[in-house]
């Protein structure tokens, strides 16, 4: 059957550049892959199609040629003679990374692990910011070999299962899988004597201190991640990075919702009744609040900004106040005589009574009674 041209298998202009061929190839790869399509012949045939069409245009060799050869110019090469090679763990491996496995080869230069630990604060350092010394265990690549993991005076050697490539390939059908070489666990050689230090890790771990900026605002759980500070890497890539997850301890008085802060504060019966100026204590200090007369149980007060600064916008919340009327548990006799009083007044009240005039009275009674008591 005669082969289709590569620029239309692939969907590109005879013009298109190397990222639309390898954008255009790379859709058609993960549409058709036979993993993503088992049993069907129509899709192999289609991945095959486009793998050649892609190998070709993506050389500047290869393509020139067919530019102005055709499919003739490629033999030799390939093309219709059929030795043209395929090399589809590089391909997969430039262009997919780790989507079909390590398809592109040994990861060289690996980088040090990331590392994560927690912190706890309190409520007023998360609200405004503080600085800690955190203390947590650091992999680094070890002195006495120098990373190698080999015992001083001693080499590793390549692996004789991969010869160094730290993956073993697998004929399937048309096309080549590779995996991990168990012999040398994917790292291309093995280490015959290990370094007595490191027991051929590489690596020893130690303690290490950490000065921590904790910015204003941070939330229950936020994690902080302060660059290049996790482990080392023993094959000359950068180092991790380190997370630490903030924890903030139970406030014995406020509770946090988002940058907004609450607070109960108990105010006896004749404030409810007479009103009062009473201080409550915020983050910020000591604030005075006017509580009106007849002011009712479980009434909030809102005080603006006087809450948590978000860590995003700079937007600062607010503290919302619930007062509660105090009901004592034990009352002196000068207390039972004023309430008694409190209760025949009331008591003379009839319950669908709406008359303004009769209510208004009724609490001004209430008000002179409750001033007998405490003033």
């Amino acid at each position: 059957m005669e082969k289709r041209d590569y620029y239309e298998v692939l969907g590109v202009d005879r013009r298109a550049n190397l990222d639309t061929i390898k954008n255009a190839y790379r859709k058609l790869a993960l549409k058709y892959h036979p993993d993503k399509n088992p049993g069907n012949k129509a899709a192999e045939e289609k991945f095959k199609e486009a793998s050649e069409a892609y190998q070709v245009l993506s050389t500047e060799e290869t393509r020139a040629r067919y530019d102005r050869f055709g499919h003739a110019g490629l033999n030799g090469m390939g093309g219709n003679s059929g030795n043209f090679s395929f090399d589809f763990g590089d391909l997969f491996g430039d262009l997919f990374g780790s989507f079909f496995g390590d398809l592109g080869g040994r990861p060289r230069n690996t980088a040090g692990v990331d590392l994560q630990c927690r912190l706890k604060i309190t409520l007023e350092e998360a609200a405004f910011g503080c600085e800690k010394e955190i203390s947590y265990s650091k992999p680094y690549q070890c002195s006495a070999c120098g990373g190698s993991g080999a015992k001083q005076g001693t080499e590793r050697k390549t692996c004789s299962k991969c010869r160094g490539a730290g993956q073993v390939a697998m004929q399937q059908g048309f096309f080549t899988v590779t995996t991990t070489c168990a012999a040398c666990s994917g790292r291309g050689f093995v280490i015959p004597t290990p370094c007595p230090e490191c027991n051929a890790k590489g690596q020893i771990t130690k303690k290490v201190k950490y000065k921590l900026k904790v910015p204003a605002g941070i939330d229950h759980l936020q994690k902080l991640k302060i660059r290049g500070e996790g482990g080392e890497s023993h094959e000359g890539g950068a180092p991790g990075n380190l997370y630490v997850e903030i924890q903030i301890e139970k406030h014995k008085t406020f509770a946090r919702k988002g940058c907004d802060i609450y607070s109960v504060t108990p105010i006896n019966y004749a404030n409810a009744v007479l009103g009062a100026e009473i201080q409550v204590e915020t983050l910020h200090g000591k604030i005075t609040i006017k509580i009106p007369p007849g002011t009712p149980s479980d009434k909030e007060f809102v005080l603006k900004s006087k809450g948590i600064t978000d860590i995003h916008s700079n937007r600062i919340g607010d503290h919302r106040v619930r007062v509660v009327i105090n009901v004592p548990k034990e009352i002196t006799e000068e207390h039972k005589e004023v309430l008694s009083k409190l209760l025949t007044i009331e008591g003379t009240i009839k319950p669908n009574e709406s008359n303004n005039n009769e209510s208004y009275t009724f609490f001004d009674k209430i008000k002179e009674q409750v001033k007998e008591l405490f003033d």
